[in-house]
């Protein structure tokens, strides 16, 4: 089985804004691209045009509708790949050591070349972080975009993941995190970011920024019926027998 280092130079890893993440898909279909062209085996896809498609990806949205305990309905759209944990099980159930977290910045990577494809790490990710390639039948998950945040081929903004590089809202920040004057750190501590799943013990890097509360107006209890002017009577005139009169009169 793999170790795990007992400390790592630095914590590279992401934090996501849910309040800001409109839920596009950007940094989906840039993950694939860049993740199919570049590092490692491509990421393949299975019955693409048939009755039931699959495929590969590293990065997924999720959306949900919640209901706050005051206020309207929020749609929270929910990105997710994996967190690169400190305590990361699917490192230390790696039978081969094709997984394992790397000492000087914490990405946790899978060696394809020794991976054999038997999905224990899979099942060991409480967050089902990992995706068996059907077509390379090896394991795959995020790299941090590894290949190019160290590029020194590529101009210094372009040296940060592909779905940070992408988000059009800017929903998505990457930096140390392990490093409590970085950027990331600060808006961690300025939001109060959280873990995914922290009864896990997996001690995940990347952090969450939860939504802020929603703007109310109108009455008190905070709700806008917008169909209200619509569903106004539009006439607030008698009705019937004698709506008839009245109107026959004002003709006289």
């Amino acid at each position: 089985m793999t170790t795990l280092p007992q400390q790592t130079g630095r914590k590279l890893g992401l934090v996501i804004d849910l309040d800001t993440c409109v839920g596009c898909h950007a940094c989906v279909i840039s993950c694939k691209g860049w993740n199919t062209e570049n590092y490692g085996a491509p990421l393949s896809d299975q019955d693409v045009y048939g009755a039931d498609p699959s495929g590969t990806f590293l990065n997924r949205v999720h959306s949900y509708e919640v209901q706050p305990e005051a206020g309207a309905a929020q749609l929270v759209h929910f990105p997710k790949s994996c967190l690169h944990c400190g305590d990361a099980p699917c490192v230390t159930v790696c039978p081969t050591g094709a997984s394992y977290k790397r000492v000087e910045d914490g990405i946790v990577l899978v060696n394809e070349s020794d991976c054999i494809g038997c999905g224990l790490c899979a099942w060991a990710c409480p967050y089902g972080a990992r995706e068996m390639d059907q077509a390379a039948g090896v394991m795959k998950k995020c790299t941090l975009c590894v290949d190019r945040i160290y590029n020194e081929n590529l101009p210094e903004e372009d040296r940060q993941p592909a779905c940070v590089r992408t988000c059009p809202a800017g929903a998505r920040h990457f930096g140390d995190l392990g490093d409590p004057d970085s950027a990331v750190s600060q808006l961690v501590a300025e939001r109060g970011g959280v873990d995914l799943m922290p009864e896990q013990g997996t001690k995940p890097v990347n952090k969450y920024l939860p939504p802020r509360p929603r703007d109310t107006l109108g009455p008190p209890e905070g709700e806008i019926d917008v169909l209200a002017p619509f569903l106004a009577p539009v006439d607030e005139g008698p009705k019937g027998f004698l709506g008839w009169l009245d109107r026959t009169l004002e003709k006289l």
